[in-house]
């Protein structure tokens, strides 16, 4: 098991190229189960999650090849529509192929899922969604079976907002005889790319980039081409490292639109922005100002961004407070980010932050993705010498990250534990 090692207090100067965004990618690979065919996906990250997703179209039946950063995936073989617990258990987005397999072959049997350390995220919303379009579904054995051969379509509310559910529910509809609305959709960009790559390969969906849409029955499919979308969450995790250790960082190969709300924030804390049209550049001004926030569903601050915007607070200039409206239990790294000497408190859902002058080196532990990354801001911005473990975690969502830090300056180091 490989653990980062990283000794803090050197500047971060330079540029950064940004990936294509897992939560993009993860999706749209389950998609193209629905149309048998070849499929070209580019800027596709080399994540642990990625790997998952193709060894389970492998046990699909799918033929994959992944190589540059480029994924050939040919679905026409597909005939096995299961997704087995050894896979689902590790990546919660495996449960993606729910919605695809339905759609294809009437039937589906998929584990429930697994993932990350903390939280339960339920999948009743996916469930009551394939209800609704047509599918009978039944748990059987820790697994949920739906059929559904010729699905109706049918009105689909979300009491809240889910991006898992929502995807899965467009990609089931699709090819259903009627017509599909989905009410309280998620509208993040991640969703977005998605239905603007089913409408690519024939299908009809209206109302796209709001949380109402539309999916009107098709006759026939096609395969296609496309090319991820910037990862949000990796751009405003580099940004906020610029925040915290950096002098002068650019991000290039961004969507600032994506990320609207992070870089207001950003700007409060007296960061210096410059935001071109695929590039930001910040300039860290002294220490940062306390900034309280809550999370929200897009376009609001992403629960995704939470840790890494706890680590900055913990070295600003006064007291603030982060509450996490989306998951009310995602605070496992304020046990480690208190290992480095930050003054953290949790009262329920919210987390009363005391800015320090500076936090010290020390040995921790990564708990989930995006705890493993306020971890690395944290390290970076300390003195001394900080160690983190099961960093399995980290290589699920981000791309060769710490050579990224080193091309900044950096010094941290991947070593054997």
């Amino acid at each position: 098991m490989d653990k980062l090692v990283i000794h803090g207090g050197h500047p971060l100067n330079g540029s950064v190229k940004i990936s294509g965004a897992k939560n993009a990618v993860l999706p749209i690979m389950t998609a193209t189960i629905i149309t048998p065919g070849s499929y070209k996906i580019k800027r596709v990250p080399d994540l642990r999650d990625t790997r998952t997703m193709i060894s389970l179209l492998k046990i699909i039946g799918a033929e994959v090849n992944f190589q540059d950063g480029t994924l050939h995936i040919d679905t026409t073989k597909c005939n096995n529509p299961e997704a087995p617990y050894d896979l689902v258990k590790t990546m919660r987005a495996s449960f993606y192929v729910l919605g695809p397999l339905l759609s294809r072959f009437g039937y589906a049997k998929v584990s429930m899922p697994g993932g990350c350390a903390w939280g339960p995220r339920p999948v009743n919303f996916h469930v009551d969604a394939m209800e609704q379009i047509g599918a009978d579904i039944i748990l059987e054995d820790g697994y949920i079976i739906a059929k559904g051969e010729n699905l109706s379509g049918g009105d689909v509310l979300f009491e809240v907002s889910s991006v898992g559910a929502t995807g899965n529910a467009v990609m089931a509809a699709v090819k259903a005889s009627g017509r599909t609305t989905i009410s309280n959709a998620a509208m993040e960009p991640e969703i977005t790319c998605l239905c603007k790559f089913l409408n690519a390969m024939g299908a009809s969906i209206s109302g796209i980039g709001t949380d109402k849409l539309q999916i009107e029955s098709v006759s026939e499919m096609k395969p296609v081409d496309t090319e991820i979308i910037p990862d949000r969450i990796e751009t405003a995790t580099f940004l906020i490292a610029g925040a915290m250790a950096g002098e002068k960082v650019e991000v290039v190969g961004a969507e600032p639109n994506h990320l609207q709300v992070v870089l207001k924030r950003l700007q409060e804390a007296g960061s210096k922005l410059e935001v071109k049209k695929d590039s930001i550049i910040i300039e860290r001004k002294g220490r940062p100002r306390p900034v309280s926030l809550e999370t929200a569903v897009y376009p609001g601050f992403p629960t995704d961004v939470q840790a890494q915007w706890m680590a900055l607070m913990s070295l600003a200039d006064g007291n603030s407070t982060i509450m996490d409206s989306i998951y009310h239990d995602r605070f496992t790294h304020i046990a480690e980010l208190s290992r480095l000497g930050a003054d953290i408190r949790l009262k329920r859902n919210v987390a009363e932050v005391k800015g320090k002058e500076r936090l010290l080196g020390a040995p921790v532990m990564s708990t989930d993705i995006r705890a493993s990354a306020s971890l690395i801001l944290a390290g970076l911005g300390a003195k001394g010498q900080t160690e983190i473990s099961r960093i399995y975690h980290i290589d699920r969502g981000y791309e060769k990250i710490e050579e990224k830090f080193q091309f900044l300056g950096a010094e941290i180091s991947r070593e054997s534990e």
